[in-house]
């Protein structure tokens, strides 16, 4: 027969699990301490801080739209490129994520040291080389490597993307890109010791509903003299300058075709009506200006230079002397 508990052992029971729910303050401050600590690895530390990873983002994020735009051209068919991660990661860890046959160019950021790795993932080349020749942009299944031809057709795409790197590192710095090897096993391709940090940028390229991996790859080394100024205010800064001497040179380049009405003052003179109305062709009008005095010139209305008069082949004209003070 089952034992029927009394009241006060029924209290009792209620009470020693309301009190075993009770946590110890000592051990919940214990517990949020060891929650806000962080397990750091001393084989493989991070030697990019957030703030210069945030500015490669965002660096590379405007790199994504102005390549889109570019593929776009080349492949007659909307490109739409997005920046998928920013890691900084081991070198020999790179390595293994790369499929084999994969298409991989070693290049320099001159005049920055070391070689830098891009990674054409095989669904993407064969993507891109099958829309060159014709084709719906469908991805061939087949794991092998590229022939000579689609080779050259993908060194072809390959020289677009390394002109808009060196455009978004003009903000940074000028640097100018140039390919030294294309290995399509990644085992072989050795730029950095196995150990070494790089920062590894991921890109997912899509094309008429299919889609691909681009991968950028820059060892710390090569990065690290200029890694103070990849800092958010001073990036800010310089591409704003970059961004003035661009829309200087672009003014003034548009201002080369455009026509202004030039004349030649060669004096004044003040007559009266009566002066002006008898005037027939022969007369004579003297004017203000001496002959050895220079001419003012006017550009659109403006007085602009000095000049004296001359002969330029069977035509008069004036050679400039100086220039006038606004």
């Amino acid at each position: 027969m089952a034992k029927i508990l009394s009241q006060d052992e029924i209290d009792a029971l209620l009470s020693t699990v309301s009190t075993s729910d009770e946590v110890d303050p000592k051990l919940a401050r214990q517990d949020d301490s060891m929650r806000s600590v962080v397990a750091y690895d001393f084989k493989h530390p991070n030697r990019v801080s957030k703030d210069q990873i945030r500015t490669l983002e965002n660096l590379h994020d405007n790199f994504a739209g102005h390549l889109g735009s570019s593929l776009s051209a080349i492949q007659r068919a909307m490109v739409d490129i997005e920046l998928v991660s920013v890691d900084q990661i081991t070198y020999s860890e790179l390595i293994m994520s790369l499929v084999n046959p994969s298409n991989v160019f070693t290049i320099t950021l001159e005049p920055l040291e070391g070689r830098c790795l891009v990674d054409f993932n095989p669904t993407l080349a064969f993507l891109f080389i099958d829309r060159m020749f014709g084709g719906v942009g469908r991805i061939m299944e087949t794991e092998r490597e590229l022939t000579g031809i689609e080779k050259a057709v993908l060194a072809k795409i390959s020289r677009n993307v390394f002109k808009e790197l060196e455009r978004t590192w003009a903000s940074v710095v000028k640097v100018q890109i140039r390919q030294h090897s294309f290995e399509t096993n990644p085992q072989f391709v050795q730029i950095v010791p196995p150990g070494e940090t790089v920062i590894v940028i991921g890109f997912q390229i899509k094309m008429l509903g299919n889609s691909g991996l681009l991968t950028i790859c820059y060892p710390y080394v090569t990065l690290e003299p200029i890694m103070k100024d990849l800092v958010g205010n001073t990036w800010a800064d310089q591409s704003k300058k970059g961004d003035i001497e661009q829309n200087r040179l672009l003014n003034a380049t548009n201002l080369q075709d455009v026509k202004a009405e030039i004349t030649a003052s060669l004096g004044t003179a003040t007559l009266t009506v009566r002066d002006f109305i008898s005037l027939k062709v022969g007369d004579v009008v003297q004017l203000d200006q001496r002959i050895e005095e220079p001419l003012e010139i006017y550009v659109r209305g403006r007085k602009k230079f000095f000049a004296r008069p001359g002969i330029v082949g069977r035509k008069t004209g004036f050679q400039l002397t100086g220039r006038a003070e606004e």
